[in-house]
């Protein structure tokens, strides 16, 4: 897999990666050192959760780096365990797509639902700490990228290892969302279920077919 073209291609949208971070670290060096501690410490959403905007400039630059590293940590696992594939770059783009707008989508379904049951002030806190791991995440997919693209060690073990920790991360994110507002949950779980049902489960399972058909 790791022909010319395809290093070229990927080494190119991983330093736009990269540039991103780094974008997001310069306009807010404070905030980006809060937010690579968000795992062992609750300040960065205790803080900045107060100054969310709809489109926060921070988080925008850290969702380019989560579009572009999840849909090359995607590509390499499909070519690994599914269907080895020779890299086109329309293919990809088309990935790099339906992770972004899967991703959108989503937010802005959850933002709807927020709205249409006039409970904005809770969606908007709990989109905001599902973001802040989402994006955290999108580091930990360009950390495992760098190791697929440029050493020897072996992909599955890669692949198999950054997907653990990225679950365990935001395992770590759902745990904290529920406990925040387990009062709200209790008496509404089965609502809570369906939920994760619709937008968390879902449109990852449509993705994955998405890909698969086209493949096929």
């Amino acid at each position: 897999m790791r022909n010319y073209i395809t290093y070229e291609w990927f080494t190119l949208f991983t330093v736009l990666g990269l540039f991103a971070v780094t974008v997001a670290k310069y306009m807010n060096t404070l905030r980006f050192k809060d937010f690579l501690q968000v795992i062992g410490r609750s300040k960065y959403l205790k803080i900045y959760a107060k100054d969310q905007k709809f489109i926060d400039q921070f988080d925008s630059f850290l969702f380019v780096n989560l579009s572009l590293s999840l849909s090359i940590f995607i590509y390499f696992a499909y070519t690994t365990f599914v269907t080895p594939l020779s890299f086109e770059l329309i293919v990809f783009l088309k990935l790099l797509l339906a992770v972004s707008t899967i991703l959108i989508i989503k937010t802005l379904l959850e933002r709807l639902i927020g709205s249409l049951f006039e409970m904005d002030s809770l969606i908007d806190d709990y989109i905001f700490q599902k973001t802040t791991f989402k994006n955290f995440s999108g580091i930990l997919f360009l950390t495992a990228n760098l190791f697929l693209l440029y050493t020897d060690f072996n992909t599955s073990i890669i692949l198999v290892i950054a997907f653990t920790v990225v679950c365990l991360t935001n395992l770590i994110g759902f745990v904290s969302t529920f406990k925040t507002h387990q009062k709200l949950i209790n008496p509404n779980f089965f609502y809570f279920l369906l939920y994760l049902c619709a937008l968390e489960i879902s449109p990852y399972i449509l993705l994955y077919k998405v890909i698969s058909e086209y493949n096929a």
